[in-house]
């Protein structure tokens, strides 16, 4: 991830449901801040624009809303993290493939055994509970780690 970002890439996040909600809270603090004062860094959501969605789930279906997007705005050098308590999400799967073609490297973020996700991502950080609600609080753990070494790969350390 910090190679991508001093490389001039983005970070592209999508998820469903309480996985979702994790994809907007990581780009949050990626774009905004996580613990230090510093200039922001380019991570964006699949999840947070609703007419987007809808139109692409109406007029495509909803296993491709995340693919569609990174079909138009992700670029070879970005990086995509798929989040899915299963790893078995059709529109995650999809946007992966999408990735593949387009250059793009692939983070999972996965719960249960990884599902079909853990063999077509580059990185799987696999929670291996079928507890959902456990899955998803390491999940949030892994995203306020993550932020942690980004901005600390990035600023340096800011104590």
């Amino acid at each position: 991830m910090i190679e991508t970002l001093n490389n001039g890439g983005k970070i592209i996040l999508a998820g469903n449901g309480g996985s979702a909600a994790d994809a907007q809270h990581f780009a949050g603090e990626i774009v905004g801040r996580f613990t230090m004062e510093r200039n922001s860094l380019p991570a964006m959501s699949l999840c947070v624009d609703p007419s987007v969605v809808t139109c692409i789930a109406n007029d495509y279906g909803y296993e491709e809303v995340f693919a569609r997007q990174i079909e138009g705005m992700g670029n070879a050098g970005d990086l995509f993290v798929g989040i899915s308590t299963s790893g078995n999400s059709e529109n995650i799967i999809r946007a992966i493939n999408t990735c593949k073609k387009k250059k793009i490297t692939t983070v999972g973020l996965l719960g249960k055994n990884g599902g079909k996700l853990q063999g077509l991502c580059d990185y799987a950080l696999t929670v291996p509970s079928n507890s959902t609600p456990r899955i998803q609080e390491v999940h949030t753990l892994s995203v306020h780690l993550l932020c942690e070494m980004i901005e600390k790969g990035i600023f340096g350390v800011n104590e």
